[in-house]
């Protein structure tokens, strides 16, 4: 989220790119809730110019699935996302999740607040209290913006790793663990704490953290640009993983040069390269430039209370 000249969550970059190929379908949980937020005082007008023009250069950007906003589009919502404050959207630290928790056995829920969606993208703010987390999740075939608009979160974000050059027709890319499951490298691209206001953040289907996690130092509020929606239907379902660590790390290396020398072996030099990169494969992942990660079942901390948005609202003309 939220370097001036950073792409995704380790850098800002401007290019877009091919979607990711067809994800493992696991449904995001949400629960609705009868709590809703308060109706904005007075001195919160009813339309943002600020969210119109969001609006407006959404429509513009999103082509729809399957897509990826052009450099241009990414600049000017990003631009736009920057310069967002909590007033925009009718927030304020009065918001009845910001306060302490009172329920000592019960575990900090996420609320999430739709502003508006269509097929091509959506708008929606998600509140974590103090402590609560969004786990480990992926966006597959998604352009996702995020702005942190209040408070103190880490985030922890990374890409899927090709074990093959580019130039290969084959791309292994899961390996099994001693449990049988299936682990998957990827890089490391954020693990960082941020504070707003702080610049917004972009991610790509196959780069810039596409796969993060979030967890609320302090009550925050994020508003996330998602294009195009999740869609269990259209194969963009959300799942989760979760990190593995230890003595795994060393053999699933191992399994991963394997599986590439028995595909690159006609080549004597890549030969020796590949023999060559295991200490130094092995010591990235344990100074935590890359990980392994294990799809996982829908974790308990991602169920969300779903709350109604009741702030300035956005004129749409095709509803009229």
């Amino acid at each position: 989220m939220m370097g001036v000249k950073s792409a995704g969550f380790a850098r800002r970059s401007d290019e877009s790119e091919h979607h990711v190929d067809k994800a493992i379908k696991k449904r995001r949980c949400r629960r609705r809730v009868t709590i809703q937020l308060k109706r904005p005082p007075e001195n919160v007008p009813l339309v943002s110019n600020t969210l119109q023009q969001l609006f407006e250069s959404c429509n513009r950007a999103f082509k729809g699935p399957g897509t990826v906003p052009c450099a241009s589009d990414v600049q000017n919502l990003c631009r736009i996302l920057d310069g967002m404050k909590p007033e925009d959207v009718g927030l304020s630290k009065d918001l009845h999740f910001f306060k302490p928790k009172t329920e000592i056995d019960r575990a900090p829920r996420v609320t999430s607040a739709t502003i508006y969606k269509c097929d091509k993208f959506e708008l929606c703010i998600f509140f974590l209290p103090e402590t609560a987390v969004i786990p480990l999740h992926n966006h597959p075939e998604m352009t996702v913006f995020n702005k942190l608009l209040l408070g103190t979160m880490h985030i922890k974000a990374y890409d899927w790793v090709d074990p093959l050059s580019s130039d290969c027709s084959i791309s292994p890319t899961k390996f099994l663990d001693v449990d049988g499951s299936s682990v998957r490298l990827a890089k490391l691209k954020a693990n960082t704490t941020f504070t707003a206001p702080c610049d917004s953040s972009v991610l790509y289907p196959t780069s810039g953290g596409n796969i993060h996690e979030f967890t609320a130092i302090t009550p925050c509020a994020v508003l996330d640009v998602i294009g195009p929606p999740y869609s269990k239907d259209d194969g963009r379902d959300c799942t989760h993983y979760q990190e593995v660590h230890g003595l795994l790390e060393a053999v699933a290396i191992e399994e991963y040069h394997k599986f590439k020398l028995l595909i690159t072996v006609q080549s004597l030099t890549l030969y020796f390269l590949v023999l060559s990169a295991d200490s130094e494969e092995i010591r990235k992942v344990r100074e935590g430039r890359y990980g392994w990660l294990k799809e996982t079942e829908i974790p308990k901390e991602s169920e969300m209370d779903r709350i109604e948005y009741m702030g300035p609202q956005i004129n749409n003309p095709s509803n009229s």
